[in-house]
């Protein structure tokens, strides 16, 4: 019997989603919006205390500072989530997560009154380990206690109750909830059991073992690459950045809010579109595709901030361009990386190679946030070259090294990569005898 999709899988998604994901979207673009009314009140607060405004060279290293504590504070929770995992599991990291979210709501939401913007800097510290104005910025405690109430009626994940816990039980309860009570799962069951037999032939592996760990090279090199090039060709310079950049392409300042709604809505739709079609076109096509729109975007917003000056019609092609590039990326650099990188590495190394995903993608997201605004008062439009160097660069590298993931199972994947990287993958003959009884689509399914 086919499996449907149970209100409770869905429930558990909006939740997990809502109080995690959603935090990570909302606090990246949110801060562009009230730009202007905190770097006032930064000036009237530092008025207030010295009897002098900053000059504009504090006041813009004060606002990339602020930018760049929300990655920064990311990059903390990407070191210790490993260990949280491992120890209270998925639902209970979550649940804990939102201390952190609803700690820096409060501290954002009494900055004004406290003539503090030290305030705001700490809040998007402590917002990013959980990852307009005060009240605006505030509301990111809002799906945090959405998350705390909901989240603990729903099960934990399955696999990792299965493979880390050994309660093969209650994994097979949690699957019936999700997949419907009608549904049989001993062939999913059986295929995470597989896993955990070639798991323990491979052994857990530290943060530091699997940096020396042969097998797993170029699964580790491609998650390095994956998450570098999504923060590094451009999308949260544009996110942190929307207004600057609109008004640079010949936006009326009064007008680049609408502009940059608009461009919200465009992300939205296109990593809609982008569930829907993941598993029709495969992983590699959306990646390839993503990356080639956005670096041609870049290539051409350079020549078009570069000319606007003697052609002013082209500011409105600079606008398309933004649009084009944001489509880019919504259909695959932005979302279909971390379906990748689930994909790729066995729960065994999972953890290990999940720190370094995330120490990779807050550390170049601080990098980019911290230094986009010098950049660009450096060399202007020239900045966005960059950008498409690196959308190349990291094409390239899809191309030649990654393997299509759809509809292939954990184990199968590594077998692609085990030639890649010289060695046997383990239990092999096994794996294969029970291929035919593993139900792979529905996992995919389920971890996109």
């Amino acid at each position: 019997m086919e499996a449907r999709l149970q209100p409770t899988l869905v429930l558990t998604t909006l939740s997990a989603s809502f109080g995690s994901v959603f935090q990570y979207g909302y606090n990246i673009a949110v801060i562009n919006t009230p730009h202007k009314v905190l770097k006032s009140f930064y000036n009237d607060t530092y008025f207030e205390r010295h009897g002098t405004y900053m000059d504009e060279n504090t006041l813009l290293l004060l606002w990339s500072c602020t930018v760049s504590m929300f990655p920064l504070g990311g990059l903390l929770g990407s070191l210790v989530v490993g260990l949280m995992v491992n120890k209270w599991g998925r639902k209970g990291t979550l649940l804990i997560n939102n201390v952190f979210a609803i700690t820096s709501a409060i501290l954002m939401g009494v900055s004004k009154v406290a003539r503090a913007f030290e305030l705001i800097i700490l809040s998007r510290v402590l917002v990013g380990i959980c990852a307009g104005w005060p009240i605006l910025l505030a509301l990111t405690g809002v799906p945090a206690l959405i998350q705390l109430l909901s989240l603990p009626f729903f099960p934990e994940s399955p696999r990792y109750t299965l493979i880390e816990k050994g309660d093969e039980e209650t994994a097979r309860q949690a699957l019936r909830r999700l997949r419907g009570h009608n549904y049989n799962v001993e062939a999913e069951m059986e295929e995470m059991r597989i896993e955990e037999r070639t798991e323990r032939a491979e052994g857990r592996l530290s943060v530091l073992n699997l940096f020396t760990f042969r097998p797993l090279r170029w699964q580790l090199i491609s998650i390095i690459v994956l998450m570098a090039g999504q923060q590094l060709s451009g999308i949260n310079a544009v996110n942190y950045y929307a207004d600057i950049i609109y008004t640079s392409a010949g936006v009326d300042p009064t007008q680049s809010q609408y502009v940059t709604l608009g461009s919200g809505v465009i992300n939205l739709v296109m990593t809609i579109v982008s569930a829907v079609i993941v598993e029709r076109l495969g992983r590699r096509i959306l990646l390839l595709s993503g990356y080639g729109t956005c670096s041609s975007a870049c290539l051409v917003l350079t020549v078009a901030l570069l000319l606007q000056s003697t052609v002013p019609e082209l500011s409105y092609l600079g606008i398309i361009c933004v649009f084009a590039y944001i489509v880019g990326h919504s259909i695959g650099p932005s979302p279909v990386p971390s379906v990748v990188r689930t994909e790729i590495v066995l729960q065994s190394s999972r953890t290990a190679a999940f720190t370094v995903d995330g120490a990779v993608h807050w550390l170049t997201n601080f990098i980019v946030g911290l230094t986009f605004p010098s950049i660009q008062v450096a060399i202007g439009a020239y900045s966005f070259l960059i950008f498409a160097g690196v959308c190349l660069l990291t094409a390239a590298y899809i191309y030649v090294v990654i393997p299509e993931t759809k509809g292939r199972t954990f184990v199968e994947i590594n077998y692609a990569f085990a030639k890649r990287n010289g060695v046997e993958f383990p239990e092999e003959k096994e794996v294969t005898t029970a291929k035919p009884h593993t139900p792979s689509l529905p996992t995919k399914e389920t971890s996109f």
